[in-house]
């Protein structure tokens, strides 16, 4: 983590995270590409994500979340920034010539050597199915469903804790605490992932949160009784309401959202403890 002289208000506490463990090189041009930038609004123009908008200009890198090139070396060329996670990626080189951009782990630096497979070598940075890491092992980017890429664990710092293997299914501790099992033929990348300061950043001052497409919020207690639940009052009033709600009236604040009868809850084996 890097801090600054306070040389003003705003400088006094911002925090950036520590990228001198980069390499100084420039994205790979074939694995780069413009995303469209819809500032929340879908394709009838109309605004479905309030607060996003402006920033500064991203190139979108190509992650291989699969990584299904089995039994093939590859050689980690460059460890790379990407301004769309907050995660690092690793540029690799495979055997055959082939480069793809990869999630990071923690500790994988340039020209280590990495291989995924069944039958992987259990070390940081490589890819091999759930049943054979052992029992208090560290994984990341692990796939929900065999085949179909990595989507859990992607997030800087993450790592997702194996506990038990069980009746053709693996169970994994999320950071959450939650407890879930997979079917233990998923791929999952040994390690956790890079950049674990990524939470103790300290933003500093408003224009960089500009910076990053969001834009500001109003409080609904600002705002007139036509525009929100909480509208209207001469001076600072009271909430008025008995439970918290959002600008359109839906319950929230504690509310559950998440549908009793959703076909994954047979795979959550225990729920995240309440938060008091």
């Amino acid at each position: 983590m890097r801090s600054f002289n306070p040389t003003s208000p705003s400088r006094r506490h911002m925090t950036i995270a520590d990228y001198s463990s980069l390499s100084d090189v420039k994205p790979l041009k074939s694995l780069t590409k413009r995303l469209k930038n819809n500032a929340g609004r879908n394709n009838q123009g109309r605004i479905t994500m309030r607060h996003q908008g402006g920033g500064n200009k991203r190139t979108y890198r190509e992650i291989d979340f699969k990584q299904n090139k089995f039994g093939i070396p590859a050689k980690v060329e460059a460890i790379e920034y990407d301004p769309y996670r907050t995660a690092f990626i690793a540029r690799v080189i495979y055997a055959d010539g082939d480069r793809r951009y990869i999630l990071a782990p923690h500790g994988l630096a340039v020209g280590a050597k990495i291989i995924s497979g069944p039958e992987a070598p259990l070390e940081v940075g490589n890819r091999t199915v759930l049943k054979r890491v052992p029992i208090g092992m560290f994984v990341h980017n692990i796939e929900f469903f065999p085949g179909h890429g990595g989507q859990l664990g992607r997030s800087a710092g993450l790592a997702i804790q194996v506990l038990a293997h069980e009746d053709g299914f693996t169970h994994l501790k999320m950071p959450s605490g939650e407890v879930r099992k997979l079917k233990w033929d998923c791929y999952a990348t040994i390690g956790s992932v890079s950049n674990p300061e990524s939470n103790l950043v300290t933003i500093g001052k408003a224009g960089r949160t500009r910076w990053l497409g969001i834009r500001p919020t109003v409080r609904g207690s600002a705002m007139n009784p036509r525009d929100h639940p909480y509208g209207g009052g001469e001076g600072r009033q009271p909430r008025g309401t008995k439970r918290p709600k959002t600008k359109w009236g839906k319950i929230t604040g504690g509310h559950k959202t998440r549908r009793k009868n959703k076909w994954s809850n047979q795979m959550i084996v225990k729920r995240r403890p309440k938060i008091r």
